[in-house]
């Protein structure tokens, strides 16, 4: 009766990955194909080409740079303030603070994204354009400062439960060798959970280059080639949400489409990153 069961369980499963799997390649064979148009242009000219519809042009390398950019800016920016944090949680702030400050963290993790792009307009914006004394605010800059606060939690919780997994062995031995917290932090678990932090990195990236209203409400959308961090730009995931083409047919309206496939595949290399890591990581461990 077990294994009969047993068996069952399993086709269950098999039934749910197939069909997940199924779904996944319907999307990305749905988007090839509404993007085939473009495509049959050539994909280096739709990857190189810039915006303009008015001329024929309807490349996407605009907004490939603005999302990049973007996208890299604020990792850079999140990520020394995320390590700091987890580190103060994890390992050198008192018990009583850390825990504050996790459960903090959580609950940034829960705030709806479009609260963030308010804070950016009302506050982040006003502020940019006064101290810069120039431009509407609406930047590569002010964009990737929000991005990086939305980015921050994920990083947090992730190198926090990267330090928590490092054997409690290791910190025992550089204890009784005599070192102190920041000693065994630097010295120990940093490099212990060191596939751990690529991981996630690599997520936060993903969520960083997959965002939506942040760039919508605060990029500027302009699709032009960005020359500096204080010119406005527009990305993809905006792109696709400003994009409102009455005629199904149109290169304006496939565009979309187009943008959504070099999303869909710069997500699934993040995700085949993140579990080559975890794979490789687990194996080490057994």
């Amino acid at each position: 009766m077990n294994n009969w069961k047993e068996r069952g369980i399993e086709k269950i499963f098999l039934l749910s990955t197939i069909i997940s799997s199924s779904i996944t390649l319907l999307i990305l064979g749905f988007m090839a194909y509404m993007a085939l148009p473009l495509l049959r242009g050539g994909l280096f000219r739709l990857l190189t080409e810039p915006w303009m519809p008015q001329q024929g042009f309807y490349g996407i390398y605009p907004m490939i740079v603005g999302t990049s950019v973007i996208s890299l800016l604020s990792l850079l920016i999140a990520f020394p303030v995320s390590l700091g944090c987890s580190f103060l949680i994890s390992s050198i702030g008192p018990k009583s603070l850390s825990a504050v400050f996790r459960r903090i963290v959580q609950m940034m993790t829960g705030i709806p994204t479009v609260i963030y792009g308010f804070v950016g307009i009302f506050l982040l914006v006003p502020l940019i354009r006064e101290f810069f004394q120039g431009g509407s605010g609406m930047c590569i800059l002010t964009a990737a400062l929000m991005l990086g606060v939305l980015i921050s939690p994920t990083m947090i919780l992730f190198f926090c439960d990267s330090f928590d997994r490092v054997p409690r062995s290791y910190i025992d031995a550089a204890d009784s060798l005599g070192a102190n917290r920041v000693q065994t932090l630097l010295y120990v678990i940093l490099p212990s959970a060191r596939e751990g932090i690529v991981i996630g990195v690599l997520l936060a990236f993903g969520r960083a280059v997959g965002d939506t209203l942040v760039s919508l409400m605060i990029a500027g959308n302009s699709i032009a080639e960005p020359k500096s961090i204080l010119d406005s730009v527009r990305t993809l995931t905006a792109h696709i949400a400003l994009v409102i083409a009455a005629d199904y047919e149109s290169p304006e309206f496939r565009s979309i489409f187009a943008c959504g496939l070099v999303l869909y595949l710069f997500i699934t290399i993040v995700i085949l990153a993140v579990r080559r890591l975890a794979f490789r990581k687990s194996e080490e461990r057994a």
